[in-house]
């Protein structure tokens, strides 16, 4: 999940975003997904005629950095609601010399304070957990806005996890519950986070044209290569979480600190089997006619 939001009464995000863990964690999630996605826009061999991008919710700017260093002629937008993630982002960009990444505070929410079709790509990933129902149509629309004419509005969003580890997947729904009770799940019962099955209907209802999508399968089962890095974000994830979860009354902290040390030993057992889906949906703004 990618940050856009403060665990506050006034934002969604289920985390605090401002806490140095969550930094280091989006960190090495925004690595991990990338990779396992084949790269920052796998679905494009081309970026010719791309040269404004905005990213949203991008966190400490992981994905930003490197669309920009990769592509010096294009200048990428990075916007999150969290100032320290930001703050540090663009200190990051500062580093490498990297005049072309930029970052802006910003809540995905609410109206952005860009021009009418200032950008030829959007992307957003991993938004789910600080977006409500009624945010989604809200945001394509507004990006619908931002984009010039044959833009490219490009949406990537997961479920939980398949997984052969009773206390993940006890761990997991109670993460979907919560999120359901919270009034912030696309799911009917609060079985799943319940975004991707959407993303392709959220695009079609904002005018998008010639939508398309593309699914990536990352195997986190012992042995495989993202086995260490998804088993790094769980392990920070959960604490993180804890006191959104335990908000609703739906677990004890004795049960979830029970559950917690549980998928921690049974990750690292060699019988681990797990698979996590990445879902990527696509559209592009109508030419004028």
């Amino acid at each position: 999940m990618s940050s856009s939001g403060q665990n506050t009464d006034e934002n969604n995000y289920i985390i605090d975003v401002e806490h140095g863990a969550e930094m280091a964690r989006l960190l090495d999630q925004e690595r991990l997904f990338t990779q396992s996605m084949g790269g920052l826009l796998t679905e494009r061999s081309d970026l010719s005629g791309i040269h404004y991008v905005l990213d949203i919710g991008c966190g400490p700017g992981g994905w930003v950095q490197e669309l920009a260093f990769r592509y010096p002629d294009i200048e990428v937008v990075g916007i999150d609601i969290s100032v320290s993630m930001i703050d540090f982002a663009c200190a990051q960009a500062q580093a490498q010399h990297l005049g072309n990444a930029h970052f802006k505070v910003m809540d995905a929410t609410k109206p952005l304070a860009f021009a009418d079709g200032s950008f030829d790509l959007i992307n957003a990933r991993s938004i789910v957990c600080f977006m409500k129902p009624e945010d989604w149509p809200r945001l394509t629309q507004e990006c619908m806005r931002l984009l010039r004419p044959g833009g490219v509005l490009r949406l990537t969003e997961a479920d939980t996890g398949l997984v052969n580890s009773p206390a993940l997947e006890t761990l997991n729904r109670i993460g979907t519950q919560a999120l359901y009770h919270a009034k912030q799940s696309l799911s009917p019962t609060g079985y799943f986070l319940g975004a991707v099955p959407m993303l392709r209907r959220f695009l079609q209802r904002a005018g998008f044209q010639h939508i398309q999508h593309m699914a990536h399968a990352i195997d986190f089962s012992a042995g495989s290569e993202a086995h260490y890095g998804l088993f790094k974000d769980m392990q920070a994830l959960f604490p993180l979480v804890q006191p959104f979860l335990l908000k609703w009354g739906i677990t004890t902290k004795e049960e979830l600190e029970r559950l917690y040390q549980e998928m921690l030993a049974e990750m690292l057992t060699e019988e681990f089997c797990g698979v996590f889906f990445l879902f990527t949906a696509w559209g592009e703004k109508p030419q004028i006619r």
